[in-house]
């Protein structure tokens, strides 16, 4: 990894910010790294991330590139993707980040074969210590290995997202909460949040 970009200080504090290291993280501090590298970090609004999944990686996009969910310049598609798209208002460009679905450097069939005996039978102590081994040693690949065996990146153009809006919040008149005004629903004449609406609408 080149740490003129992201220093072993970043990722320790990375690290810190998420609660623990796992190969997750490690594919987001590299998806980061080519962020940096192209755009540098976002003080501000300057950079929007769009991420196509909701794991362990999104926590270092958010941490290292400076797009994050409050300030509405991390924007989440639920399509459970390695995907990364990011976009620069200053320089109108940017960049979609995939992780390549197969990658030679990580292969592992034991780790695989471990985790899917975790998630089902169960592992015993040294079991438990292996998996632990074989997690670190690909973390270690993926920090190490060069960025064209881990992504496929290519230059991305179109409208960038729009900026943050501060919107009125409504009064949902079922639970008495208020709710931004964009994600209101109404129902018979009332104006309702989303899960009242979703609770009021099965009845019917």
């Amino acid at each position: 990894m080149n740490e003129q970009y992201i220093t072993r200080e970043m990722v320790r504090q990375t690290v810190e910010f998420h609660g623990h290291s796992c190969p997750g993280l490690a594919f987001g501090i590299r998806v980061a790294e080519q962020v940096v590298r192209r755009f540098g970090t976002s003080d501000d609004e300057e950079l929007v991330a769009v991420v196509e999944n909701d794991m362990c990686a999104v926590d270092a996009i958010q941490f290292l590139t400076g797009c994050t969910f409050g300030k509405g310049n991390l924007l989440f598609l639920d399509y459970g993707k390695n995907v990364y798209s990011f976009y620069s208002r200053v320089r109108d460009s940017g960049i979609r980040v995939v992780v390549r679905p197969e990658i030679g450097c990580l292969r592992d069939e034991q780790l695989q074969d471990l985790v899917r005996r975790k998630g089902g039978q169960g592992l015993s102590a040294d079991e438990e210590r292996l998996l632990a081994e074989r997690r670190k040693l690909r973390r270690r690949r993926i920090m190490e290995a060069p960025a064209d065996e881990l992504f496929l990146i290519r230059d991305i153009s179109g409208p960038v997202p729009r900026r943050a809006r501060v919107m009125e919040s409504l009064v949902c008149a079922s639970c008495g909460e208020a709710v931004m005004e964009s994600r209101t629903r109404r129902f018979f004449g009332r104006t309702l949040c989303i899960p009242c609406f979703d609770k009021e609408e099965q009845r019917i």
